[in-house]
């Protein structure tokens, strides 16, 4: 069995298909992103130079959380930081470099867009972004699969000996999974809290983080991974915690009214101008 190819050569340029993978997810969510705003009624001509930041601070979030849960690897070589191209991204590095800085564009050119309200319409597109990244980024670069297997399912990837768990398609399933759920809460619990969405996608994403690096990816011992399953954990137990609470005080408004001061009505997450059906929300165009 023959690993995936991680590059081929355009004359005596060397293009890595990880590189390709992760500019096809970007873009995906540039327009996905840009399309759930548009639905809702909120102006998008700020999304395009926003988004050039958001990819660059992504990037150098993940990276640079993966080198430092992982010094030692890099001590001997420090040439190898720049080497993104073989792998090496945290998503909790990424989610922390972009998310303040999407957060922070926005309400200086989107001032109508709420801060918590834009963070549940980003959180699907996140998760179906996240979907297709594993797809075209891991899948595809060098060292991307998980724990050695003897399984029909076992795949070969560059930089890794035997048939290995092809982890960045359970990853893959995870997500598409995660999103089709955020949708069906978006649809059948239309008089949500604001930031409802945006708690379950917590909550179930970082579950699957835990028991992704728990069960396929993490090594014993190693702080990489033990930081990765530390933070799935907490983000899992605050994102059922802010459901919980969430429901329980639209439980209290709806049986006492609300209070002074409370936002009422408008604590309900807007609907988009249009319906669209279970399996058009992927399209980006």
């Amino acid at each position: 069995m023959k690993p995936i190819p991680v590059a081929f050569h355009i004359g005596p340029l060397e293009v890595h298909t990880y590189g390709i993978g992760l500019a096809i997810t970007f873009w995906f969510a540039y327009r996905y992103f840009d399309r759930r705003l548009q639905a809702r009624g909120y102006p998008t001509e700020w999304l395009t130079n926003a988004f050039v930041w958001i990819i660059v601070t992504a990037i150098a979030g993940a990276r640079l959380l993966h080198v430092l849960a992982n010094l030692s690897a890099y001590t001997a070589d420090p040439v190898r930081v720049f080497q993104v191209w073989q792998g090496g991204l945290s998503s909790f590095g990424g989610l922390l470099g972009a998310v303040p800085t999407g957060l922070l564009i926005a309400r200086r050119r989107c001032p109508e867009l709420g801060t918590i309200e834009a963070l549940d319409i980003v959180a699907p597109v996140l998760m179906a972004a996240w979907g297709v990244g594993r797809l075209l980024g891991p899948q595809l670069m060098v060292a991307g699969g998980g724990h050695p297997t003897h399984a029909w399912f076992g795949m070969a990837y560059a930089g890794q000996s035997g048939k290995r768990l092809p982890v960045p398609i359970f990853q893959a399933f995870d997500s598409f999974v995660i999103y089709g759920a955020l949708l069906w809460i978006e649809r059948h619990y239309v008089r949500r809290p604001v930031g409802f969405v945006l708690a379950a996608a917590m909550a179930l994403w970082g579950l699957t983080r835990f028991y992704e690096e728990r069960l396929w990816l993490g090594e014993i011992g190693k702080l990489g991974s033990d930081l990765v399953q530390v933070a799935g954990l907490a983000l899992f137990a605050a994102g059922v915690g802010v459901m919980v609470a969430l429901h329980r005080r639209q439980v209290r408004t709806a049986r006492t009214g609300p209070g002074p001061g409370s936002p009422g009505e408008a604590g309900r997450a807007p609907e988009p101008a249009t319906r669209a059906g279970p399996l058009e929300p992927l399209s980006p165009a």
